[in-house]
């Protein structure tokens, strides 16, 4: 376990210097006595490792976050996305100060589309696991993720949702059938709210129906969701947006996880520990800098208008080029709300 960490480590260090997965280009920023053709065999074997797991090199880290963040209500966003050669994860974050951070995913064979319903429900279970049992947790989730046994296993579990869902989906009001596609507000920043709907199928689960017209969106958007009032529902739906946020830090803007070259989900999964602790540890950094004066050597002092991926990155790159500490801190207090 200990060399294992040791590897995890080291690619950790190398996934953010050379703003790569490959393993081969991870390699080149790794310094140690080892020739390039023993890290890269080194990385390799950790990631075709059977031992390595979600459970065993990350979900400490991640326990460890979400009972800090757990002291108020959490929004978990689940999106999809292409990592991998043939690869897509199906991935839940919990959103953190305008950025979404990674807790847990799965990785399945095929290229950009929807998951089925069972994959859903399987991340949700991940997630049950995970979580703190006093949490309240609002689940954000985009078109795909409005299947009926999965808002039942939600509901099941206790959470709040929030899900879009197409303009065409057919609900039943008190036994009328109606369509999204019939009801449009007339003005931008204008909603329309039907509660104690089911969708037209037998055993439904019931929720309330939010048609919402806003200056953000060219059309109307089509949301199903147990929270009331609305305002609270849509302040917490414009949270989804920032794990699309994170996606981008992690490809074109930082480690291009995209780019890695691997095609087999297991071994992808895998990768995503090492961009995940990777992403954490850069917000971390990112956190360290705004705290005290330290912002001063890396951005204006005056304001900030940099991300916190983005401030991390520039700490990490200034401390490195002056040869300089931050004084470090083990505890994630740092992290609360």
């Amino acid at each position: 376990m200990l060399a294992g960490l040791t590897t995890l480590a080291y690619l950790i260090a190398g996934t953010i210097g050379s703003r790569s997965c490959q393993l081969p280009v991870i390699a080149t920023k790794v310094i140690d006595h080892r020739l390039a053709d023993s890290k890269i065999k080194s990385f390799s074997r950790w990631i075709a490792n059977e031992h390595v797991s979600l459970q065993g090199y990350f979900l400490p880290f991640v326990q460890a976050l979400l009972a800090v963040l757990c002291a108020n209500p959490i929004a978990i966003a689940i999106d999809g996305s292409v990592v991998g050669r043939n690869c897509i994860t199906l991935m839940a974050s919990v959103v953190y100060k305008n950025r979404a951070l990674p807790i847990c995913w799965l990785v399945v064979t095929g290229s950009k589309g929807h998951f089925k319903e069972s994959v859903h429900m399987e991340l949700v279970n991940q997630l049950k696991d995970i979580i703190p049992a006093t949490a309240r947790v609002v689940l954000l989730g985009d078109g795909e993720f409005d299947g009926s046994n999965l808002i039942r296993l939600i509901q099941q579990y206790g959470w709040s949702f929030v899900l879009r869902t197409s303009k065409n989906r057919v609900l039943i009001e008190q036994d009328d059938p109606f369509s999204f596609r019939h009801i449009c507000p007339v003005h931008h920043e204008e909603y329309f709210w039907i509660p104690n709907v089911r969708f037209d199928q037998t055993n439904s689960p019931s929720f309330d129906a939010i048609v919402w017209h806003s200056n953000e969106y060219e059309d109307p958007v089509y949301l199903i969701t147990n929270i009331a009032p609305v305002g609270e529902s849509l302040y917490w739906y414009r949270k989804r947006f920032k794990i699309e946020t994170m996606f981008s830090d992690k490809k074109s803007r930082g480690f291009n996880i995209h780019k890695s070259h691997l095609s087999k989900p297991e071994r992808v999964a895998k990768l995503l520990i090492v961009t995940a602790l990777a992403y954490i540890f850069i917000i971390y950094f990112g956190l360290l800098a705004m705290r005290d004066d330290f912002i001063k050597n890396i951005h204006r002092s005056d304001r900030c208008d940099l991300s916190l991926f983005t401030l991390g990155l520039r700490a990490l790159e200034y401390l490195l080029n002056h040869r300089k500490k931050m004084k470090p801190t083990i505890q994630l207090c740092l992290f609360s709300p």
